[in-house]
């Protein structure tokens, strides 16, 4: 169906809606509580009704009022009032009701939009409300495109991060021709093929994702050698549970980068994960020399990556602390996990 180029497609959801506001109305206002039956003459005039709104629904809605030309929608509006009113008065009740007062004679102006403002405005709001609840979804369904396109940028940064700052270690572990390279080159291709493959979803078993820190533990404390001591505790974790992948990592990243670029030993790295119900609790802390400036390592990408990640998957879900004292770096974060 086309008014004036304007094409309008109404899917089955609408046309179900349509179909019961408009029996609603119809019976609402047709019933005479006096005689307690259908009245059929009001049968006609709403259903009479029901069709001029077409055109303010399909065609001066859309052609005006949602394009916020709003004095040609109320003139519109008005003209089709006005040309209803004529129709009805000048030709539908002389027909319907010949030689009789209302037949032959014009209530005034107010009586007339008293019998034709009510239903045409609540058929009217029922399309506006329906249109807002449509675009309402339109909405959010392209800011859940943004959002996840937003994490996939975030996502695709990391690995670049990762490759960089593992690349660097393991070329100067080959110059000094290290029996250790072969192991760190194995241990990083299963960290890398992980990152790659296995963490594309949104959401990872919370189990998988401890596995994997572990291996990537493991990866750079081959790297920290017999300068220190790293600590890895994770309490047993009760019940299948998810979060989103590659979060922790970051902070983990972080603690190794400072320890083996701000001191040559006595490196102390501390990481533990407690699950209590859903909430998750992971705290990590790392020693540094003093003088060593922490600047470039809070503000670099990873880290600027992993809060704005937290932002997007666990609104108001997460606590982030990070603190420097003491000639330590302390990371507590707090999420609330859902269940697979």
């Amino acid at each position: 169906m086309k008014l004036n180029n304007y094409k309008v497609l109404i899917s089955k959801k609408e046309l179900l809606f349509q179909i019961v506001l408009h029996s609603i109305v119809l019976l609402f206002f047709s019933f005479d509580r006096n005689e307690e039956v259908i009245n059929l003459n009001r049968v006609l005039f709403l259903l009479y009704y029901s069709l001029a709104t077409i055109g303010v629904t399909y065609f001066l809605m859309p052609k005006y009022l949602y394009k916020q030309k709003y004095w040609q929608f109320f003139m519109g509006f008005a003209l089709l009032v006005a040309l209803v009113i004529c129709i009805e008065e000048l030709v539908m009740e002389p027909l319907m009701y010949p030689g009789t007062k209302r037949g032959d004679h014009f209530p005034g102006i107010y009586i007339a939009l008293l019998g034709t403002l009510p239903v045409m405005t609540i058929l009217s709001g029922g399309k506006f409300g329906w249109d807002a609840l449509k675009k309402q979804a339109q909405i959010d369904e392209l800011e859940t495109t943004i959002q996840e396109s937003e994490l996939q940028f975030l996502r695709s940064q990391i690995n670049p991060h990762f490759l960089f700052n593992n690349l660097n270690n393991l070329y100067s572990y080959a110059l000094q021709e290290s029996p250790k390279t072969p192991e760190i080159i194995l241990e990083m291709s299963g960290v890398l093929r992980y990152m790659l493959y296995e963490s594309k979803e949104q959401f990872v078993p919370l189990k998988k994702e401890l596995e994997q820190l572990g291996n990537f533990i493991r990866l750079y404390k081959l790297q920290i050698e017999d300068r220190g001591e790293v600590h890895f505790d994770v309490d047993k974790i009760e019940g299948e549970y998810k979060i989103a992948p590659l979060i922790l990592i970051v902070f983990i990243e972080n603690a190794f980068k400072h320890s083996q670029s701000g001191q040559s030993s006595d490196i102390e790295i501390d990481i533990s994960v407690k699950l209590s119900d859903s909430t998750l609790e992971f705290r990590c802390k790392n020693n540094y020399e003093p003088g060593f400036s922490l600047d470039s390592v809070a503000k670099g990408i990873g880290l600027k990556n992993v809060q704005k990640r937290l932002e997007l998957l666990y609104p108001k879900k997460h606590v982030l602390k990070i603190e420097e004292a003491d000639n330590s770096y302390n990371v507590y974060l707090k999420l609330e996990l859902e269940k697979v």
